[in-house]
């Protein structure tokens, strides 16, 4: 079983479509992972994160994808970069990440209601 929280706790998580404008190979990172770049549209514009995705993605497969992400966790140091947004994914049945996205396009920035 789950903790359950209010309606009012989950709105308090601002979760919106980002676009990867770039993506590389974060060999400083302690488990296999990328450096991406996403553009969140012009209210909260470019943030930095990193994701463990190395198993089902490759940088060149993730530029201009639109994924999910908490925007409003604070900025956390990993290595000696600054992740700055929480990509989401799911865990597939071998334990590898699978991203989160939008079934259609939407604008970037958009909020997950």
């Amino acid at each position: 079983m789950t903790d359950e929280i209010s309606f009012e706790d989950f709105q308090r998580v601002d979760i919106r479509t980002g676009r990867i404008t770039r993506a590389e190979p974060f060999p400083e990172a302690r488990k296999p992972a990328y450096r991406l770049w996403l553009d969140f549209g012009p209210a909260l514009g470019e943030r930095r994160s990193s994701a463990q995705i190395t198993e089902h993605y490759t940088p060149d497969d993730l530029v201009g994808r639109q994924v999910l992400a908490v925007v409003n966790f604070p900025p956390r140091q990993i290595g000696p970069m600054r992740s700055e947004v929480l990509v989401l994914g799911l865990s597939d049945a071998d334990g590898a990440v699978v991203l989160v996205a939008p079934e259609r396009a939407v604008p970037d920035g958009a909020r997950l209601h």
